[in-house]
């Protein structure tokens, strides 16, 4: 079965057991691969995380398109976000003003699954996304706590940034919410969910933010690879744990479903994803 295959399959079907896998490469740039993998926790709910990791030719150019969502309280927002946000990005003024595409995509797309909440349910997602374009340039974007990490000669940076309620406590509190440990053992917004900005979330939305934090990269010659993942990974593993985990590794498929395997090692119970897309194949 194909990396597209398995996509089209993961669209239809969110209840599944167990794992999926698949992998690709860039027609254009051959020596840029990506594969992805993920495992569903030990939670009773059916899978919530959806991925996107697909190589597409748009306006002549060819765009990587990787995602993490990582939904809660049900799959249906996740789903909506596979199925509809890179679309929505891709509408907007993307080649001349790519920031600002993305911030308004991010945007109009909450509202949408705001508009749909009998549909779509309670439930929300966080998001990360990675746009490569052309190979030479990617741009992450992302709410929530799904995360994107580089590897350059061996040393991991954070390409997107954890928004936690407690780092956001004035901004959360402006908008007459607040933060509280209680239930729990987390900082939580209004007592209910551990992230500060997230689509979804109808009961939330007026303390809670979807405005994403966007960072630019050049893909150069030290450029190694770039992982893509759902906190299932990040709650047992440091960027550096990570990156030093698969270092060596040079299929991204088989880097992605060993990170998983180490974080399920590291009890790890949630739903994981994982994305890795090589610049050295």
């Amino acid at each position: 079965m194909t990396g597209r295959e398995i996509l089209h399959k993961m669209k239809l079907k969110a209840g599944f057991c167990g794992s999926e896998t698949g992998r690709g490469k860039s027609k254009m740039w051959k020596n840029i691969a990506h594969g992805f993998h993920f495992v569903k926790g030990k939670a009773s709910h059916p899978m919530e995380d959806y991925v996107v990791s697909e190589f597409k030719k748009v306006d002549g150019h060819e765009l990587g398109l990787f995602a993490i969502f990582d939904g809660h309280l049900g799959h249906d927002v996740a789903k909506y976000l596979q199925t509809n946000l890179f679309d929505n990005i891709l509408k907007e003024d993307f080649w001349t003003d790519t920031e600002n595409a993305i911030r308004n995509a991010y945007i109009s797309t909450d509202a949408a699954i705001l508009e749909q909440s009998l549909k779509l349910g309670k439930g929300g997602s966080t998001a990360v996304t990675g746009i490569l374009i052309d190979g030479q340039k990617l741009v992450v974007a992302n709410v929530g706590d799904s995360r994107a990490v580089m590897s350059k000669n061996g040393v991991a940076s954070q390409l997107s940034v954890d928004h936690e309620p407690s780092k956001e406590l004035k901004e959360i509190e402006s908008r007459g919410g607040f933060v509280s440990n209680i239930p729990g053992d987390v900082p939580r917004v209004d007592g209910q969910l551990a992230v500060a900005r997230a689509f979804g979330d109808k009961s939330l939305k007026l303390h809670l933010s979807s405005e994403p934090d966007i960072t630019h990269q050049t893909i150069d010659d030290e450029t190694e690879f770039i992982i893509f993942a759902s906190d299932g990974i990040w709650k047992v593993m440091s960027n550096q744990e990570a990156v030093d985990a698969i270092k060596s590794i040079k299929d991204p498929q088989a880097a992605a479903k060993e990170l998983i395997e180490e974080a399920i090692a590291k009890n790890s119970k949630d739903d994981i994803s994982c994305i890795v897309v090589r610049f050295q194949c």
